[in-house]
């Protein structure tokens, strides 16, 4: 079953408190109930749908094609769309602003950094959604990792592996300088390969409807890698 037919009755056991608990008590209010979803899987969809919710009033307006995008990041089905619309509008209105969110998440998983980077990966997804990353959406993410603890070099990663690298670097997608050695490469080539498969993501208590992101993410470390390798004839 999907975590959409799943998320109720575990969001209403969920005893995390702040925003992300009154979000997970409103969830509960409106999908149908079924205790067999694993709590972490809970925080990390109530955590998502709040973030992206304060983020997509970062530009200013809120763009029908971010909503669509956090839909398909969990594969929302056509029955649950008006529901996920109303906790999005709950999420938009809370009093609470971005930085509880975050500032929450970021406590919650501060053992589990693969957590927080796959967060901001569902971020990044539903920024480029309309086909232009804003300023305040960049600000905005930028802020939520800062919160999260990564470093300049980790956030640059990221955002590299979702834009594009800044001056058609591969090395930035990897998080490397382009001197590492030809070991040094495929060490940190192998280790990001390893982070961002989906049975990973299973371990860290990321829902399954999330893990095609994770192919996406792969594919640009792939290309990366393979451009470093091309021209240093490996």
């Amino acid at each position: 079953m999907s975590i959409w037919g799943k998320l109720a009755g575990a969001a209403a056991g969920l005893a995390v408190g702040g925003p992300i608990g009154a979000l997970a008590g409103a969830v509960a209010g409106h999908f149908a109930v079924d205790r067999n979803l694993r709590d972490d899987e809970v925080v990390f969809t109530v955590a998502l749908i709040g973030l992206s919710a304060k983020m997509a009033k970062a530009d200013g307006v809120v763009d029908p094609a971010e909503v669509r995008a956090f839909e398909e990041i969990l594969q929302v089905p056509d029955a649950e769309k008006k529901n996920v619309s109303r906790i999005y509008s709950i999420a938009q209105q809370d009093v609470a602003g971005f930085e509880a969110y975050a500032t929450q998440v970021a406590g919650i998983y501060k053992d589990k950094p693969g957590v927080l980077e796959d967060v901001l990966d569902g971020l990044f997804h539903i920024a480029k959604a309309d086909n232009v990353i804003h300023d305040g959406e960049l600000a905005f993410l930028q802020q939520v990792a800062d919160i999260f603890g990564f470093s300049e070099l980790e956030y640059a990663r990221i955002k590299a592996s979702h834009l594009g690298p800044d001056g058609e670097d591969p090395f930035l997608i990897l998080g490397i300088s382009a001197d590492v050695s030809d070991e040094e490469l495929k060490s940190a080539y192998k280790r990001l390969v390893r982070e961002n498969h989906p049975d990973m993501m299973i371990a860290r208590g990321v829902p399954e409807e999330f893990h095609h992101l994770a192919e996406e993410k792969i594919k640009s470390i792939n290309t990366a890698y393979e451009r470093i390798a091309k021209d240093r004839n490996l």
